[in-house]
């Protein structure tokens, strides 16, 4: 019995160690993204494991990503991070929360969109748009640009918003609207007209109560407009059967640029540069585009973009925006408006 026994130890060990050491072996990479809903995360799972690679995704909101990242820097979880905008990835670089690495597709992107020092890089440029339902308004009678929901009666309650700042597109509507009232001597920079702008938007709008969908209310006409941002827009007016026009504001609308990065501390280093090679290719941005109507940063990408995305952009024009300065500021914007103005 004793040997039995001895035997039965001696093997629990063996299948433990071999298990650690399977385990520390591990190529699996672990992908935090804001950009995995309409099917994308289940999407680069497919393809990456078509290309060699075990990956796991996990969505979580643009506001908290950041956020998420930083609490886990001294025992990261995440190897890879994409889909957050320039704002979210100067923040991760600056908290040394990014692994420098220069993927192979680097020199196809536009100047000037990828990190200077090699933190980051650029994947899709999206448009982020006010739209209105085809089905209550025409582009005579929708809003024109963001001004016009609270400073015009007949608009009063029936554009979205969003009951939190977190997200990614929200933060970016704000940014474009305050962005026009800067003041160096105002509250956070931002002049008293601008904080009002933001407090009539809030005291004019629906703001969506917990589990209500923005494309379900526009398409039951309670609230036929609101934000989207332009690659999110085609899935939408499929999923529930309606159209819609979008604003084309003569000062621009803001246009954010996803990155991707690899996460300092990533216990699979080079497995994690291999995928930002594969991910950020001409062929893969391509396929992404073309299934997502997205507008690729990567240039030799472009021609695999549908018509229709590659449209919208041509009829659009793009809001000057120092993101830069944003970016230093957007955090307690958004605390301001959610603890002072959406109370």
């Amino acid at each position: 019995m004793k040997k039995v026994i001895s035997v039965v130890i001696m093997l629990v060990v063996l299948l433990t160690a071999s298990a650690c050491g399977q385990k520390e072996g591990s190529d699996k990479l672990i992908i935090y993204s804001n950009s995995l809903t309409d099917g994308r995360g289940e999407w680069v799972e497919e393809k990456a494991k078509e290309a060699g690679f075990n990956v796991t995704t996990v969505q979580v909101g643009g506001g908290d990503l950041a956020n998420r990242l930083i609490a886990e820097k001294n025992n990261p979880v995440a190897d890879i991070v994409f889909g957050l905008n320039t704002m979210g990835f100067e923040t991760l670089k600056k908290g040394n929360i990014l692994a420098k690495h220069v993927p192979v597709w680097a020199d196809n992107i536009e100047e000037g969109m990828n990190d200077n020092d090699g933190y980051y890089h650029s994947l899709v440029k999206q448009a982020i748009l006010l739209i209105y339902s085809q089905d209550l308004y025409s582009e005579e009678t929708g809003p024109q640009d963001w001004p016009d929901l609270w400073e015009n009666p007949d608009f009063h309650g029936k554009y979205f918003l969003f009951p939190s700042l977190s997200g990614g597109t929200t933060r970016a509507v704000i940014s474009g609207i305050l962005v026009r009232y800067l003041d160096e001597n105002g509250e956070l920079g931002v002049s008293d007209e601008g904080w009002e702008a933001i407090k009539q938007l809030y005291d004019n709008g629906y703001i969506a109560k917990d589990g209500e969908e923005f494309y379900a209310l526009l398409a039951g006409g309670k609230t036929p407009m609101g934000q989207m941002w332009s690659s999110g827009l085609a899935a939408r007016e499929e999923q529930y059967g309606v159209k819609s026009y979008y604003a084309k504001p003569k000062i621009g609308v803001p246009y954010v640029v996803e990155q991707i990065g690899i996460v300092e501390g990533s216990s699979n280093l080079e497995e994690s540069k291999r995928f930002l090679d594969w991910f950020g290719s001409a062929e893969i941005q391509g396929q992404w585009a073309d299934k997502f109507y997205s507008l690729p940063a990567n240039k030799e990408a472009l021609s695999s973009a549908p018509e229709y995305i590659r449209s919208i952009d041509e009829s659009l024009s793009v809001q000057e925006i120092d993101w830069g300065f944003v970016g230093d500021h957007i955090d307690q914007w958004a605390e301001k408006i959610e603890l002072e103005i959406m109370k």
